[in-house]
C-alpha cells in the first residue's frame, strides 16, 4: 500500500531562497518584504491542502576569513533579511489550517522567552505552530554580532537537550487542563490549583517560578530538526517530532533514514514514533523537454563563484582557496563545517573540491527531480518507498511561488491518482496532521461573549 506523503515547502524571508534569483522576472526581490506577498503564498498552500510551511532563519551571513564578500550584498547572497517569527500570526490568518514552522536556535536565545514565544504562537495560530530546532549556525558571524563564543560542536547538542528540556516543563507542567475556568460568578479567572511553580535547574539553565502563557491547542509546538552528525541525530532521536534529510540520491536517503531510525529506537521510542521529510526541488512542466529546458535555465542562475560564497556561508570554508583537485577527505574542516561535508562524504562520484562545489550549486537542499508530471509523481513515490521517507519540502524554484503553483496543478492530483495524497482534515492540529496524537486542548478562546 502507497504511503501518504506528508508535503511542506522551504522558504527564507530574503530575497533569494539560496539560489540569487531575485533578477530573475519570477523572482521576489521586490516582494520579499511584503507581508500580502507571503500571505498569499501561504494561502495558495493551505488552500492545495500542504501540511506546512517551514522558514528558515539565522542571524548570519557568509563570511570568509572575517571578510563579507562584495557578492553577498551585491547578488543578495541570504543578505538583506527579515525576522520570520514576526509574520507568523499575520500568516495564520490568511492560511488558518496551515501548519507554520519557524527557526530558532538554542545557543543564541534563552529557554523562557523561547517557551513563551512558542506557546503564544500555538494560541493564536489556533495549534499549527512548529519549532525547527537549531543549535548554531554562521558561527563566526554570530560571535561577532553577539559577542559570545559558541561551544564546541557536540557541547552545543548538550546545552539544546537540556534547552528543550526546561521548555517541555513550561509548557507541559505548569497549568493543567481547566486552569483557565473564566468564572464570573465565582469571580475565579483562574483556579490557582491548577497552576504550579516551575523549578528547574541544570548545568545551563535554571527557572524557578510561575509560567504565565496558557497552553494552547498542542500545548508544545512540534518539534522538527534537522541534524545530519551523529550527534545531532541523536538529539533530533531524543526531542524531535519531524527530522529532515537532504539526501541527493536514494542510497544515501535510505541509510541516513535508517541511521535516524535506528538512534529513535536506541532513544526508547517506536522507529516510526518521528516522520523524516527530505528536501526536494521539483521542475515540473507538461512534458519532460519543457522541463528539462526550464531547469538548465534554473541552473544558469548559479554561477560556481555564488555557489562557492553561500557554501562558505554554511560551512567557513571557502572552497575557491583550495586546489579543486584535492580529495574531500583532505579538506580542512572546522566546527561549523562538519554536518554540511558529512553529508558531501556520502554521495557517490563527489570526491573532490571541484566535486562538492559542482553537486552544492546544482543540487539545493536535497533531491532534485525534473520531468512530467506522471514522471515526477512516480519518482517521489518510488524514492519514499525506497527510502522510507515520510515526505517532502519542497523549494521554490526561480523563487516567486510558481514552482509550488505548477506541483499543485500538475504534480498533487497525479499523487493522488497513486495513493500518495489525499486532501487532509482541516480540523486537525500541525502535529495531528502529521499523524501524531495531540494533547486535548487545555483551553480555547470562548464561544460566547464575557463582557
Amino acid at each position: 500500500m502507497t504511503k501518504s506523503l506528508s508535503l511542506g515547502v522551504f522558504e527564507i524571508l530574503t530575497p533569494s531562497n539560496g539560489v540569487p534569483t531575485w533578477r530573475h522576472p519570477q523572482g521576489r526581490g521586490d516582494r520579499f518584504g511584503d507581508p500580502a506577498y507571503w500571505r498569499g503564498l501561504v494561502r495558495t498552500l493551505d488552500d492545495a491542502g500542504f501540511d506546512f510551511i517551514l522558514f528558515a532563519d539565522s542571524y548570519g551571513y557568509p563570511l570568509v576569513d572575517g571578510v563579507v564578500p562584495e557578492e553577498v550584498l551585491t547578488h543578495g547572497i541570504l543578505f538583506p533579511g527579515y525576522d520570520p517569527l514576526l509574520l507568523v500570526s499575520s500568516l495564520s490568518e490568511a492560511a488558518p489550517t496551515l501548519g507554520i514552522v519557524v527557526t530558532s536556535s538554542t545557543s543564541l536565545e534563552q529557554p523562557l522567552p523561547t517557551a513563551r514565544r512558542f506557546a503564544t504562537l500555538d494560541a493564536f495560530t489556533r495549534g499549527h505552530i512548529g519549532w525547527n530546532i537549531v543549535t548554531g549556525s554562521t558561527a563566526q558571524v554570530t560571535e561577532g554580532l553577539f559577542g559570545i563564543t559558541h561551544f564546541d560542536h557536540d557541547k552545543r547538542y548538550d546545552v539544546a537537550d537540556e534547552f528543550v528540556d526546561l521548555c517541555r516543563t513550561l509548557w507541559e507542567d505548569s497549568w493543567d487542563d481547566g486552569a483557565l475556568v473564566l468564572d464570573r460568578s465565582a469571580d475565579v479567572l483562574v483556579d490557582p490549583s491548577r497552576v504550579h511553580p516551575v523549578s528547574y535547574r541544570s548545568e545551563h539553565f535554571s527557572s524557578h517560578g510561575l509560567f504565565k502563557v496558557p497552553p494552547g491547542p498542542q500545548r508544545t509546538p512540534v518539534l522538527f530538526q534537522a541534524g545530519a552528525s551523529g550527534r545531532g541525530r541523536d538529539f533530533g532521536a531524543r526531542n524531535a517530532e519531524a527530522m529532515f534529510i537532504q539526501g541527493q540520491d536514494v542510497e544515501q536517503a535510505a541509510k541516513a533514514s535508517a541511521d535516524i531510525r535506528a538512534r529513535v529506537a536506541a532513544a526508547g521510542r517506536d522507529p516510526h514514533d518521528l516522520k523524516i521529510i527530505s528536501g526536494v526541488t521539483v521542475t515540473v512542466a507538461p512534458t519532460r523537454e519543457e522541463a528539462l529546458a526550464k531547469r538548465q535555465e534554473l541552473e544558469e542562475q548559479f554561477s560556481m563563484d555564488d555557489a562557492a560564497v553561500l557554501f562558505a556561508g554554511f560551512t567557513g570554508i571557502d572552497l575557491r582557496s583550495l586546489d579543486p583537485a584535492m580529495r574531500i577527505e583532505d579538506i580542512p574542516g572546522n566546527d561549523q563545517g562538519q554536518t554540511p561535508l558529512d553529508r558531501y562524504r556520502t554521495v557517490d562520484g563527489v570526491d573532490t573540491v571541484q566535486d562538492v562545489l559542482d553537486a552544492f550549486r546544482v543540487q539545493e537542499r536535497g533531491f532534485v527531480v525534473t520531468g512530467s508530471p506522471r514522471e515526477v509523481a512516480e519518482e517521489l513515490v518510488a524514492t519514499a518507498e525506497a527510502a522510507d521517507i515520510d515526505g517532502y519540502m519542497l523549494e521554490p524554484t526561480f523563487g516567486d511561488a510558481g514552482a509550488y503553483e505548477e506541483f499543485i496543478e500538475l504534480v498533487l492530483p497525479e499523487l493522488a491518482a497513486l495513493g500518495a495524497w489525499h486532501e487532509p482534515d482541516r480540523s486537525l492540529t500541525l502535529r495531528e496532521r502529521l499523524g501524531f496524537p495531540s494533547p486535548t486542548p487545555s483551553f480555547r478562546p470562548p464561544s460566547k461573549n464575557l463582557e
